[in-house]
């Protein structure tokens, strides 16, 4: 090399030195191989006096200086050729990195920026050294996007995690991990720094294991199988018939006469004093249209079906529908669909109560589902993604809203036979057309491998934290579409709190821990948040109320005004199974099928 050259390459070596006091005969290593996407680097492992120094570790950024371009690679590997240590001697090792950018100082500040891509591949003798302070956050800068800071890097802990909020929202994103990483506490700590940020946001959690709620104490309501109304009206055909045949395959010539005898219903309720069912036509009503109808009144028709001359061959199928619907509004467990008061035309007090509209300081509803029917999710979940969107898409845009399904490979399997096709499809809806109305999507689960595939590929922001299903790591590596695919490489090793995140919401792929979250605000579920004691503690178990919360039958009510107290045994047919005309409620005021004769939680007091 000429003296020039020489200068050169060591004034290129003084500017990148981490160390001032680092001389300039110090080398830390030169490219010996380059190809499109990756380059190998010849360096020595240990000094002259057998220390051995530590500076290439595997999941490091470093940096190949080219003059004025300095090339950012990812350590992915480390190795000897002849796999033997050689002691009091240098020991030479190969360093594997992947490509990743570049930086450059930007006239005339020397500000370092960061592109992705590589304009200038690095050659053989280039000098390679630890990436800069200044150079690794220009890697990490997302050049003056709204960002909310999640963490720290991996790599340098005094470098804040940021990530670009409104890309990250409205693109979507996924949690990923397997169970006992941190996702839920991940994921509570995301929502409670985007509410910081985004006040405005409203956010409604599908919650299986009834956790979030105590991760957000003050800024959430929770709304659980006792609190709910969710009138049955809002249900699709699709979805009210999902609750009646429990999840079983249904019967089409049952659903042609609820399709028949729902639209007749409706107009019962909006023209009480006609005297007659209104034919399909009349008015513009659907079965799926959202108006309010009583189940008393598709039970008086399937009589009527059932008494006419004509309906001899329908009669059995008329009977087994009764009998199903009989059956769903008898049971305690869908008090919140079949409750006597929500035959009121209640949509505002409900679509308010559940997406929070005003939210008044609380604009997250923690949906606990652990207490419901396996059988009625699915519907629940449906109509609930379904109402999101509609809001969103109705609001014009002022009103914008969050959906966070936790463990979301349940309601939208890989497998297209599984699962509860409405449900997929408004999912799939607010996946694909939601950010263009302010609806938008958030997905956790600890099995992506069984995640509709098209709902993880619309998510624009991954957190993969740790994953050992080597199926579960092909599909994360499918979907990251940058130069960093080699980072994927210690999914399966990564610490707690630790994730790996890619995509739109950030600058490039980023190794990073999540901050550290207070005890008290940690995911748990309802009533397990204080460790449970080892001892011998069979005294303190209430086995009375278990045995009640098993049963989930409500205790009988106080007789009120306009209810009164019933035996449970009164079946439909029975002579007074009707609520007589003499009481001051009107019978077309209240559902005297389901409630008032039959159970006994009737009206609740107060209401």
């Amino acid at each position: 090399m000429s003296p020039e050259g020489e200068a050169a390459a060591g004034t290129n070596a003084a500017q990148e030195r981490r160390d001032e006091q680092q001389p300039d005969s110090r080398v830390l290593g030169h490219v010996v191989q380059c190809d499109g996407a990756r380059a190998t680097i010849s360096a020595v492992a240990d000094t002259s006096e057998g220390v051995v120094n530590g500076i290439w570790t595997v999941g490091k950024m470093i940096s190949i200086n080219l003059g004025n371009i300095r090339t950012v690679g990812l350590v992915y590997a480390i190795g000897k050729s002849d796999r033997v240590w050689n002691h009091g001697v240098g020991n030479q090792i190969e360093v594997s990195v992947e490509l990743v950018g570049e930086v450059r100082d930007q006239p005339p500040t020397g500000k370092p920026v960061f592109d992705r891509g590589i304009t200038n591949y690095p050659y053989i003798g280039a000098i390679a050294h630890r990436i800069r302070k200044r150079d690794l956050q220009a890697v990490y800068d997302l050049a003056g996007r709204p960002s909310i800071t999640i963490g720290q890097l991996s790599q340098d802990e005094s470098i804040d995690a940021l990530i670009a909020i409104d890309d990250t929202l409205a693109r979507h994103f996924a949690v990923v991990g397997t169970t006992g990483v941190g996702k839920s506490t991940a994921v509570s700590l995301l929502l409670r720094k985007t509410i910081e940020a985004q006040p405005d946001l409203r956010v409604l959690i599908l919650d299986p294991h009834n956790e979030f709620a105590a991760a957000l104490p003050d800024h959430c309501v929770k709304v659980d199988t006792s609190t709910l109304d969710l009138p049955f009206w809002l249900f699709k055909l699709e979805e009210f018939a999902e609750v009646l045949f429990r999840g079983r395959e249904t019967v089409p010539e049952e659903i042609d006469i609820l399709r028949d005898i729902i639209p007749q219903a409706k107009s019962l309720y909006r023209n009480p004093n006609s005297g007659a069912f209104l034919k399909r036509g009349g008015e513009a009503l659907t079965a799926d249209t959202p108006v309010p109808y009583r189940v008393a009144d598709l039970i008086r028709q399937l009589d009527e079906r059932m008494g006419m001359l004509e309906g001899k061959l329908e009669r059995p199928v008329c009977r087994s529908l009764k009998t199903r619907i009989e059956s769903a509004i008898n049971d305690p467990r869908y008090r919140f669909m079949f409750n006597s008061r929500l035959i009121e035309d209640t949509i505002h007090e409900t679509i308010g109560n559940i997406f929070r509209v005003p939210h008044n300081g609380r604009p997250v509803t923690c949906f606990e589902m652990a207490g419901m029917p396996p059988e009625v999710v699915n519907s629940v979940c449906s109509v609930l993604a379904r109402l999101a969107f509609d809001l969103a898409f109705w609001s014009e845009g002022k009103l914008r809203l969050l959906l966070l399904c936790e463990e979301a490979h349940r309601y939208m399997p890989s497998d297209p036979r599984l699962g509860f096709a409405p449900t997929r499809h408004a999912l799939s809806r607010i996946a694909k057309e939601g950010r263009k109305y302010g609806c938008y999507l958030g997905v956790v689960t600890q099995r992506p491998g069984e995640l509709d595939p098209t709902i993880l590929s619309q998510c624009s922001t991954i957190f993969a934290m740790r994953l050992a299903n080597e199926q579960d790591q092909a599909i994360i590596r499918s979907a990251m579409a940058d130069s960093s695919a080699s980072s994927l490489s210690f999914l399966s090793s990564m610490g707690q709190r630790e994730a790996i995140a890619f995509g739109e919401g950030v600058a490039t792929t980023m190794r990073m821990k999540f901050d550290h979250v207070t005890p008290s605000l940690i995911p748990c579920s309802a009533g397990h948040a204080e460790p449970v004691s080892r001892g011998n503690g069979r005294d303190s178990v209430d086995l009375v109320s278990i045995v009640q919360k098993l049963r989930n039958v409500p205790r009988p009510q106080i007789a009120l005004g306009y209810a009164e107290q019933v035996s449970t045994q009164r079946q439909a047919g029975d002579t007074e199974y009707r609520k007589p005309a003499t009481l001051a409620a009107p019978i077309e005021d209240l559902d005297v099928s389901f409630g008032l004769k039959e159970t006994t939680f009737g009206v609740k007091p107060g209401f």
